[in-house]
């Protein structure tokens, strides 16, 4: 069961100081790999103990999610995972500007939270600024990560990122037919034990230059996948 939070209420407005990954990590200098909407937190830990080499670090609206998060985290002792709560649209901004060159080496966005309706797509995680944020963060080759089981849900997403120019996708135009991480998350393990399929994207950055913003939320705004169905991506059969 999803447990909707609203991001636009005023309580997840209140910008947040996020730690800078020296105050994160015992090997704070190693490649992070940050996932936006961590929830429990169950992926972020098994590819914490399977890549002790990077540091991961999960962010997630929900306040009650992260605390159980990081009573795993502390009771295994992993130094190179951290969960924080926070509005990712509010408060990873300015965390990203000050990032050292090259530290953000990947982001995963997996099963965000649906919201379908059109009047509701402020309220979507992958916000334009938000993708101009990581596209300036992550330098050529560095990899984003787009998981749903939901069409209505990835195509923005997808059709966002191909709108801004600054990746490109892997997979020749198809949605991947396995996850490349060695770990699943309990949305996906749910997911494929019901036997229904999920769909994959994954980009990497070019070098190209990052667009203004205010273009890139004029295409966004003008967005309309849920009534055309627009199929950004070709299916598996085809």
């Amino acid at each position: 069961m999803r447990q909707h939070v609203n991001p636009l209420s005023r309580y997840f407005q209140l910008p947040l100081k996020l730690p800078n990954p020296s105050d994160l990590f015992e090997n704070y200098d190693q490649p992070i790999h940050l996932d936006i909407g961590s929830a429990r937190g169950k992926f972020l830990l098994g590819m914490a103990l399977m890549n002790p080499e990077w540091n991961h670090l999960g962010l997630e609206i929900r306040r009650p999610l992260v605390a159980l998060a990081d009573s795993d985290c502390t009771q295994l002792g992993l130094a190179n995972l951290r969960f924080l709560f926070c509005n990712v649209n509010v408060s990873l901004h300015e965390w990203l500007l000050d990032l050292p060159n090259d530290l953000l080496q990947k982001v995963s966005i997996q099963f965000p939270d649906p919201w379908f309706k059109r009047r509701h797509y402020k309220r979507r995680v992958l916000q334009p600024e938000l993708l101009i944020a990581l596209a300036n963060a992550l330098q050529p080759g560095r990899e984003l990560y787009l998981q749903s089981d939901l069409l209505d849900v990835i195509q923005p997403m997808v059709k966002l990122v191909e709108m801004s120019g600054c990746f490109n996708s892997f997979g020749d135009g198809r949605w991947l037919d396995r996850s490349l991480f060695p770990v699943q998350t309990e949305r996906e393990n749910y997911v494929l034990g019901q036997g229904l399929r999920v769909y994959r994207a994954i980009y990497y950055r070019n070098k190209n230059k990052v667009p203004e913003l205010i273009v890139l939320e004029e295409k966004y705004k003008a967005l309309d996948c849920l009534k055309k169905r627009i199929l950004p991506f070709k299916t598996l059969d085809e």
